[in-house]
Order: C-alpha cells, then structure tokens, then sequence
C-alpha cells in the first residue's frame, strides 16, 4: 500500500472552527470542544481532510476563510452546508432534543418529534456525499459522534468502499434507556454499517453490547479484552473501547510559558482571599453546575471559618442558546451565584466569581494553574477532558481534582482524584473541605500520579490505539507533509 497517499477524513458536525459575522465580514474563531482539542493536533499538518458544518447557514462564500483556516490548521476543511430548517431538526431536534439527553440518562428532557428523524437520515447522507467527494479508496474515513450515526449506511448507497470508523464521544446508555428511542433498532442497524465502532469506556461498550443482543436478530459477539468481534449479515465489526485524552505535552509546555504565568499572578492579584475553587464548563444541564452550587452553599453554610478564605471561580461556556432549556439553565445559574453572593459577602471577598464567556487558550491554562481546586462534577459524561487539563497545566503539582464517579475519565484518574457523587450536596461539600485542608504532600501525590497517567495515555496513544484497531495501523501511515492542497 502507498501510504503516500492515504490520507486520514476526519467527520463530525462541526469544523474545528467557529464563524461568527462581524459587520459585513467574518471572523474565524477556533473550536473549544474536547473534540476539537483532542484531533486537532494530531491531525495537523499529515495532509489530512476535516469535514463539517461551519456554523452558518444560508447561500454564504466562506471559501476564503476555510482557506486561510486550512494552512492555519494544517490540515483540510471542506464544508456539509444546512439551512436553518436542517439545523432545528437534525441538529436541535434529532441530536440535542433527543439523542443528547437520551444518552445522558435524562430520557425526560426528551422530545420525540417524528419530523426529526427523516432529518437526521437527510443530513447524514449530506455528510455521506461530501466524504465520498474527499476519500479515495485508501483513505481511512473516521466519523466521529453522535450526530452522525448513521453516515456508514448513507456511505454504503453512494458505493464508498474505503474504511471506516465511528468513535462515540458521549456516553452510550443502559438498555433500559436505550429502548425509550422510537429508532433505536435503525440506528443500530446503521452503526454495524462501520467497520469499527469505538466508545470511551468499558461501560458504555457493554451497554451497546446488550443493546445488539436485545434488538437485532442473529448477531453474535466473540472476543476478550478491549476488542469484541460482532458478526451480522456475513459482515464481522470491531467493537472497542478507546478512552479519549488530550495533548499533554502541549498543554504542559504551555502552562510553563511566561504569557500563562503572568496571567495566572494577575488572577491570584484579583483574587487574594485563600484558596480558588474553579469550575469550568460548556453551557448544559448534564455538567451538573446547580448542584455544584448548592454544594458549595452548603460548604460555606457548615464551614464559616472558610468565610474568606475560598473562592469558587465558575466558568460557563456559552453553548446551544437557541435551544430555550439552555437559555433557561443559564438564567437560574445566575439567580443562584447571585443568592448565594448575597448571602456571603462580605467586605473585601465574595465568595463566587462566575464568568460567561469563551476562554482562550493561554487564558484557560491561566486558570488551571491558579486554582488550587479543580471541581468537575458533571452528571454524566463521555469523558471530560478539563479534568486531564487541569492535570496537565498544573505544573506546580500542588491541585487537588475533585471528580464526579460519573465521569468517563473517572476509572482512569480514580487513584489521585477524590471521586464524588455529583447529586450528593454534603459528600460534594465534604470533598471541597478535605481538598482546602489536604497538606502539600499528599497534594502532590496525588497530582503526581494524576500527570502520570494523563501524560502516559495521551491523546496520540488513543489515535493509535484506534488506527490500529481499525486498519492494523498508526499515525505513521499518515505521515507529515510539507504542503497544504488548496481548496
């Protein structure tokens, strides 16, 4: 094989790039998911392809933006183009009314809608068609997540012979869960159209597993160990879980730069009363900030001797605020920092600072090396990659991670980290105290167990693990090139 010229398709809902309108022009601003910060670097510069939705919608001449986006990033972008009826019923109906909730164990906040599906298919076999547009029959297609489930089977109808892999970003439900989903049996179906299916832990593999054991006929399932063989139709699937990680070496090396450094003096300068507390989250009802509120309340409630020696420093991405449940969670957000501000204060300390806005990098590593305190309690989650920051940035090695059980990077980081119940107010609460009194030397035992593993399962190893999974590969089969293919 001419590994010369194969190249790595990356696919998933959104290029790693945000446009947003300024005047008559537009302004590029770089992605902030953990996808985006786990594939970027390891795509970059290897000739590779990423396609996606840019974010806006309509008849809009963007090729000028995607080019100078793709020499920056190094890599290709060639965008799946929606109109607003697609986006409101493939991405805010089908994905984020549905499948997000739905997989995060919330099947309540569901809404079912049966227009949303043929628009989920339609889209998923735009994706298909842009793909087929890019990929030879060497290229390795990787199609990432939740919004694009089904994209294999569309793949399949257009005759793309290449392989392809799905990796699952978030988690997969229990049976239970899984069978509330009017579709559940087609999208099964559409997932074993992959050649690999990857998820990021052992637990959300085994969920899918009883879910094809339950819902479709005459599969069986061998193997041991990280990867199973399911066999259907005369087709055999892998079927493995591969958990995500970040790149620690980037973002080590960062936190050390003297940018990084002087911003985090200054924040410490604003914030002198004690320790930080810091909490930084996207905008969205499964990263739990209300109870991590409440739990807080109740730390300073039981605690007054903390009164002015801590801070919690509440970071909120905005995120899906066209969707009215996230306008709505950030307005009770804000009521509940402003009552319990008002309960708190004092001259001098307030016991909350939030903020509601997009971080930068360097401004982000800022605050993970200043807090003293990571709190990351989501209620449930693929993985969360902030905890594998936070360890990353904290070069001192003095943090302390407070993690909910819920987490997908909690069985990998349960040694140095204090796992917590999020729903439980007072084990959150507790947890706070133990981390503010912990001394310096267990501190740093437990960050220096925490880098260990992040750096050693980093997000390079987690590509290779899958490449080699899926085509006996890694990412020397995808070597660095010299030039940039225009658009």
């Amino acid at each position: 094989m001419n590994n010369d010229s194969r190249k790595l398709i990356i696919a998933s809902n959104r290029l790693p790039f945000v446009f947003e309108r300024k005047g008559d022009s537009w302004k590029l601003i770089p992605g902030s998911g953990g996808l985006v910060t786990a594939l970027a670097p390891v795509l970059r510069d290897r000739g590779g392809v990423w396609i996606g939705w840019p974010g806006i919608t309509g008849a809009v001449d963007i090729s000028d933006q995607l080019s100078f986006a793709s020499n920056t990033a190094g890599f290709s972008m060639k965008p799946v183009h929606l109109e607003e009826e697609d986006v409101r019923r493939y991405y805010i109906g089908l994905s984020n009314e549905v499948l997000w909730p739905l997989f995060h164990d919330l099947q309540s906040y569901c809404n079912f809608d049966p227009s949303y599906w043929q628009a989920y298919m339609d889209i998923n076999a735009r994706f298909a068609q842009v793909i087929g547009e890019n990929a030879g029959p060497e290229d390795f297609i990787w199609v990432h997540d939740y919004h694009l489930l089904c994209t294999a089977s569309e793949l399949n109808k257009i005759g793309i012979t290449a392989n392809t892999g799905f990796f699952l970003h978030i988690p997969f439900p229990p049976l239970d869960i899984f069978t509330n989903l009017p579709w559940r049996t087609e999208i099964l179906h559409s997932m074993l159209d992959y050649d690999i299916i990857g998820f990021q832990t052992l637990r959300d593999r085994r969920n899918f597993i009883q879910c094809l054991r339950t819902f479709v006929d005459d599969i069986s399932i061998e193997g041991k160990g990280q990867i199973l063989t399911a066999t259907v139709g005369g087709r055999s699937i892998r079927i493995g879980y591969f958990p995500i990680s970040i790149d620690y070496n980037e973002f080590s090396q960062m936190a050390g730069t003297r940018e990084v450094a002087d911003a985090a003096w200054y924040i410490h300068e604003d914030l002198p009363k004690g320790k930080i507390v810091l909490g930084v989250d996207r905008l969205d009802y499964t990263k739990g900030i209300p109870y991590r509120l409440r739990a807080f309340e109740n730390l300073l409630e039981k605690h007054p001797e903390l009164h002015r020696k801590i801070t919690l420093l509440q970071v909120v991405v905005p995120s899906r605020r066209n969707i009215p449940m996230y306008e709505n969670l950030k307005i009770k957000i804000e009521r509940m920092v402003g009552e319990i501000n008002g309960r708190f204060t004092r001259s001098g300390w307030v016991p909350i600072h939030y903020i509601f806005r997009s971080l930068d990098r360097p401004e982000l590593l800022a605050y993970y090396r200043t807090a003293e305190i990571a709190l990351i309690t989501p209620l449930k989650d693929g993985m969360n990659l902030v905890a594998k920051e936070y360890c990353a940035s904290n070069i001192e090695q003095t943090g302390v991670l407070i993690l909910s059980e819920f987490a997908g990077a909690a069985p990998q980081l349960k040694r140095g980290a204090i796992l917590v119940n999020p729903y439980n107010i007072e084990e959150v609460s507790d947890a706070i105290f133990d981390a503010w009194r912990m001394d310096l030397r267990e501190r740093r035992s437990r960050m220096k167990k925490l880098q260990s593993s992040v750096a050693r399962n980093d997000i390079y190893r987690w590509v290779n693990s899958f490449l080699n999974a899926s085509i006996a590969g890694n990412l020397d089969d995808f070597p660095p090139v010299g030039y940039m293919e225009p658009l």
